[in-house]
């Protein structure tokens, strides 16, 4: 089953908001956070993943000066180990790039290793952990990729780093990938 990635449009931020609490029950953002991170493309990019024009996933980025932080990144259960998280990463790491960030920050569920797999495949590394971060008690980890200069020998950019494989579940504050929950979560400020 093949996927396709794009901007989200307004009309899609009520489906996404759907996901997101269905994801997300304990951590979802509210559904006008989505409508006020759509109206900042100044500094935000959101993309969706479709199957067969439905919405299985979604992600965002935050990229202010030098620096980009992923705000989420979620999966459906049910289209996980597709590669559809680890293309999700990858466009916001590229979409980082094109607007000159050089370092990406995140955060994950220090209890989700298979986001934690995937981060760490795709070159983050852990930098600190955010006691009791999630409204449940759990740690984040704060994750860290530095990005190459644009046009440094030898960079192919974001895409070109490793693909993670099946390990699509990401990290941010809203990526329940923990062992028994289905999606992803990882970082929100």
């Amino acid at each position: 089953m093949s996927f396709s990635l794009r901007d989200l449009d307004y009309e899609d931020i009520k489906t996404v908001g759907s996901l997101e609490q269905e994801l997300f029950p304990v951590d979802a953002w509210p559904l006008q956070m989505f409508y006020e991170e759509f109206f900042r493309p100044d500094t935000r990019r959101y993309i969706v993943a479709e199957v067969d024009g439905v919405i299985v996933g979604y992600a965002g980025v935050m990229i202010i000066d030098t620096t980009a932080d992923i705000q989420t990144i979620a999966v459906l259960p049910d289209h996980e180990g597709r590669g559809i998280g680890t293309a999700l990463l990858h466009e916001l790491l590229a979409e980082a790039a094109r607007r000159g960030a050089q370092e990406v920050l995140l955060e994950v569920r220090a209890d989700n290793p298979r986001a934690q797999l995937l981060y760490t495949r795709t070159g983050f590394t852990k930098i600190s952990t955010r006691r009791r971060y999630y409204r449940d008690g759990v740690d984040a980890w704060v994750m860290r990729l530095e990005l190459p200069p644009a046009g440094a020998p030898g960079d192919a950019g974001p895409e070109s780093g490793p693909s993670g494989g099946d390990n699509e579940n990401t990290g941010n504050v809203n990526e329940n990938t923990s062992q028994d929950s289905g999606g992803t979560e990882g970082d929100r400020p």
